[in-house]
């Protein structure tokens, strides 16, 4: 009988570190485009429509909690969370909220965060103050700073206008405060965290991988994303949000 316990006990303790350690692994994803490609720019930065309306198919039939950067404490809360992040403020994000709007019910409610590079707000291609205003006013999606100009920021020096500048004009946009920041190209050093964080509450990278907290220095300002692409097929998605 005592050996059937000490058997029991011990596949507990080793068993629950692992699905802990597991629960916590949390993606974040980077989308650019969401649109058919027409031959401008990079491929693997569209993803059409369809496969895109397919992948938040898939998270809301698997249980996914959409999140943004204002509801990261939840993430301790609700169930399989997850974040949609847009780079760059394109045009063609008015398809993801179409979508958005599309697949919305009472037990789904899909948000992203759109980083918008704020100099960019109103050209040709990008989105205008009032679809970010509009958008913003949906509640599904949250529009936050890609910087005034998208400089590498490991090589520059104006960071006042570069990161408090680029959130006061997004912020006097929307009317709601901007919180995060994706770093462009995901290039970032110390001096870029310290800069961010007078201004920001979460630095944002393109470090591939699943977030998981650790407990190191500065964890809000380097956090992960992995990109979905043109070519990502929805079983390679399922496997990259599954952890797989």
């Amino acid at each position: 009988m005592k050996k059937t316990v000490l058997f029991f006990i011990s596949l507990i303790i080793f068993f629950q570190p692992t699905q802990a350690l597991a629960a916590q692994k949390i993606p974040i994803l980077i989308y650019h485009s969401i649109d058919e490609y027409h031959g401008h720019g990079s491929k693997e930065l569209y993803v059409t429509p369809k496969n895109f309306e397919k992948q938040m198919m898939y998270l809301r039939d698997h249980g996914y909690t959409l999140l943004t950067f204002e509801r990261w404490q939840d993430i301790h809360k609700v169930k399989k969370p997850i974040f949609i992040t847009f780079d760059d403020g394109y045009k063609n994000n008015l398809n993801a909220l179409a979508i958005f709007q599309k697949l919305r019910n009472d037990q789904f409610k899909p948000t992203g965060t759109i980083f918008v590079i704020s100099d960019f707000i109103g050209r040709a291609n990008r989105l205008s103050q009032s679809d970010l205003k509009s958008m913003a006013d949906t509640q599904m999606f949250s529009i936050q700073s890609h910087t005034s100009t998208h400089p590498d920021l490991t090589k520059i020096t104006n960071f006042e206008y570069e990161l408090q500048t680029s959130k006061e004009k997004i912020e006097k946009v929307t009317e709601k405060p901007v919180i995060a920041l994706a770093y462009p190209y995901g290039d970032f050093n110390n001096k870029v965290i310290e800069e961010t964080k007078k201004y920001y509450l979460f630095g944002i990278t393109t470090t591939p991988e699943l977030f998981s907290e650790k407990g190191i220095k500065d964890e809000l300002y380097v956090l992960p994303r992995i990109y979905i692409k043109y070519s990502t097929s929805l079983e390679e998605f399922a496997s990259i949000v599954d952890g797989n």
